[in-house]
């Protein structure tokens, strides 16, 4: 029986997914001062002994200003990177490729976890002051950011920069640059949220140069076999935002700067959009970036069943598919997804006698 196209290999640069199944961000709020742990050695783990063919880390943080909560996972000193090398040699023993999602909250940070409700943290209570394009807060609950100021504008780059160096160092096989949800890069790209009069806040060319500035940082630092991914909200859902006909625009520059593959989603700059949340929403903005400038996409977004997985790559809609909640339900889903496509599982020789 032919090979199903989820379950064949995908190349970018030097790196070769043995197939388009993605395991996407998700943020586990267990870290004590950004360290990796036993946690998320396990939960990483366990999606690569299911068989997916690339695994990202969850949003990890360049500095201890840009993360979310307290209990975020980060990269900002070198003494992080003996566990995420740890878990890093896991993965790779596994057969499966792993990454590192590079992010910073920006206006989103110092909140508590969602399961501890989310709201803005007191610098009494472990909080500190997050930082932003402009001095506007996410919503009544969330802290008032400080406007970055051009000397903090060259920290934030730099800092990206020593994570990227770090991550090497880790093992990582490629890095995601994270740009979507309303966290700092996609505060500078969103008009909602950026309200500058400086060369970086105003029109489309000033509003995207913090991004294209750290992509070109990176592309320059990276070894050149090494893909470099951003994850980018498409739309914001509301009038006025961040929309995509400004992503189609955007990818173009991407991709010109050396970008490999957009992993598409969408909304997180404010919480007054209404997302028309339903399985495979998202999946169109992958399919118009890809077809209209070539850039390699994911999809992502309520993508649950194998037969819509299949469809996605059968079809050219994109190239990999990233699965997230799917994947807390079901860790061996690629195995799942491979009897559902009618091929024999890979499967680790401990599990074999399941599969007999």
């Amino acid at each position: 029986m032919a090979t199903p196209a989820l379950f064949s290999s995908f190349s970018l640069r030097g790196l070769t997914l043995r197939n388009r199944i993605v395991v996407s961000p998700m943020c586990e709020y267990s870290s004590d001062d950004g360290f990796a742990n036993d946690w998320h050695l396990v939960h990483l783990g366990s999606r690569a002994v299911g068989g997916a063919g690339l695994i990202l880390t969850e949003a990890t943080h360049v500095s201890p200003a840009g993360r979310i909560t307290p209990r975020c996972l980060g990269i900002w000193k070198d003494e992080q990177v003996e566990m995420l090398a740890r878990i890093v040699r896991f993965l790779k023993s596994q057969g499966t490729r792993i990454g590192v999602q590079l992010a910073h909250a920006g206006r989103k940070g110092s909140t508590a976890p969602p399961f501890e409700g989310g709201k803005g943290v007191a610098d009494a209570e472990g909080g500190w002051t997050p930082v932003a394009p402009s001095p506007l807060a996410f919503s009544p609950s969330y802290r008032v950011p400080a406007p970055l100021d051009e000397a903090g504008i060259a920290q934030v780059r730099a800092e990206f920069l020593s994570a990227a160096r770090r991550a090497l160092a880790a093992g990582f096989e490629t890095i995601e640059l994270h740009a979507a949800h309303g966290y700092l890069f996609h505060q500078f790209l969103s008009p909602l949220s950026n309200q500058r009069t400086d060369h970086y806040g105003g029109s489309f060319e000033n509003r995207t140069r913090l991004l294209l500035e750290t992509v070109r940082d990176m592309r320059a630092f990276l070894p050149e076999a090494m893909p470099l991914l951003v994850r980018l909200s498409c739309t914001d859902w509301l009038e006025g935002g961040w929309d995509l006909e400004q992503s189609v625009e955007l990818a173009h520059q991407l991709r010109a700067e050396g970008v490999d593959l957009i992993d598409c989603s969408s909304g997180g700059t404010s919480p007054e959009a209404k997302i028309p949340t339903a399985p495979l929403y998202q999946v169109p903005f992958a399919e118009r970036l890809r077809r209209e400038t070539g850039i390699a996409t994911g999809a992502v977004g309520l993508i649950t069943e194998p037969a819509e997985a299949e469809g996605i790559v059968q079809e050219g809609k994109a190239d990999l598919v990233f699965l997230a909640r799917e994947f807390l339900r079901e860790p061996y889903w690629p195995m799942k997804a491979a009897k559902a496509l009618g091929i024999e599982p890979v499967v680790p020789k401990q599990y074999g006698r399941a599969f007999q």
